[in-house]
């Protein structure tokens, strides 16, 4: 009697889950990948891992991520980084839609969530306009489980009633952001890749009426290892920020929120005493 095989990856996720969704040649899953941890991966963002053909990644995936796809798949850089030479986005699009046309089973593999600042939008239009099918799969976006992983709650009952997720392109720019009518909604902003322009942001914060002392906090390379958290005020947010590792992306969380956060450490500290 000949030996059972020994259970593939996707047999044993299935175990797990129940009957997973197939990638099927000629189609495309956009998947989010989360904030870095793997295990903040979905269940359904490991099976198309696990079945891709070509997976197509963003720089902030981390390698064991990759580690877990299909050994036989082709891995495809395509990261954007600040001040980095990257590959456009038009030409990210049209990789998608011939790797597509070639019969293979696609992943775009992206930081966080697809569509939290990850132009999932504009690779599902360019998806549609083709006429190849996509499956979208959702991840843990970074403005969440990056500041849970900080001890920073998104919300608290009876401190905030909302939160803002918002892309720090710089006051006056013509990507709309109105600062000032943000400052006035008085409920805390977390500001994605805000290096370049958190000082302007701050100054404008202020002068639209945020208390210049109103708790701040960065968090570097959240939910992986060698995070790293900075607190201030929205005054001094910026130039505290100097000491994080310039190459690592960064948030930035301006609100009462933060207040949490040094509760919780004063808290576990003194039952440590």
């Amino acid at each position: 009697m000949a030996p059972e095989s020994a259970p593939t990856a996707l047999e044993m996720l299935e175990a797990l889950r129940g009957p997973c969704p197939r990638v099927e040649p000629g189609t495309v899953w956009i998947v989010g990948a989360g904030p870095g941890d793997p295990g903040l991966l979905t269940l359904d963002a490991l099976a198309g891992l696990l079945q891709a053909d070509a997976i197509v990644h963003d720089a902030l995936i981390d390698k064991r991520v990759l580690a877990m796809a299909n050994p036989r798949a082709q891995l495809l850089f395509v990261g954007k980084r600040a001040g980095a030479p990257s590959t456009a986005q038009t030409e990210i699009t049209q990789l998608l839609v011939n790797l597509a046309k070639e019969d293979l089973r696609v992943l775009r593999l992206k930081g966080g969530d697809p569509f939290v600042f990850g132009r999932g939008g504009e690779e599902m239009l360019a998806l549609a306009e083709s006429g190849i099918r996509f499956r979208v799969i959702s991840g843990i976006t970074a403005g969440i489980g990056g500041l849970a992983s900080a001890l920073i709650p998104a919300t608290v009952r009876d401190v905030n009633q909302a939160v803002i997720l918002v892309t720090a392109h710089a006051p006056g720019d013509t990507s709309g952001v109105d600062w000032r009518a943000l400052a006035k909604t008085g409920q805390p902003l977390v500001l994605y890749m805000p290096t370049r322009n958190l000082q302007d942001i701050s100054e404008v914060l202020i002068q639209a009426g945020v208390n210049p002392d109103m708790p701040a906090a960065a968090v570097a390379s959240a939910t992986i290892e060698g995070q790293q958290v900075v607190e201030s005020s929205l005054m001094h947010i910026a130039k505290c920020m100097e000491v994080l590792d310039a190459a690592s992306p960064v948030l930035v969380v301006i609100g009462e929120i933060v207040r949490v956060r040094q509760r919780i450490l004063a808290l576990l500290s003194a039952h440590s005493a």
